[in-house]
């Protein structure tokens, strides 16, 4: 008998953003939670850029 495995749900962009912004962070020093905020402000300037899927 198979073991069906639950599929892997999509990751949330707040998801995806504190994962940019904790990254960003070990690299360069800086307050992810500042990052954090940065990121989710900045969503107009290339809003008609889609992520690939």
């Amino acid at each position: 008998m198979k073991i069906k495995k639950p599929a892997n749900p999509k990751p949330t962009r707040e998801q995806i953003i504190r994962s940019v912004a904790t990254s960003t962070a070990i690299e360069t020093g800086q307050d992810s939670k500042k990052l954090q905020e940065i990121l989710q402000a900045n969503n107009s300037k290339y809003s008609h850029i889609q992520l690939a899927r």
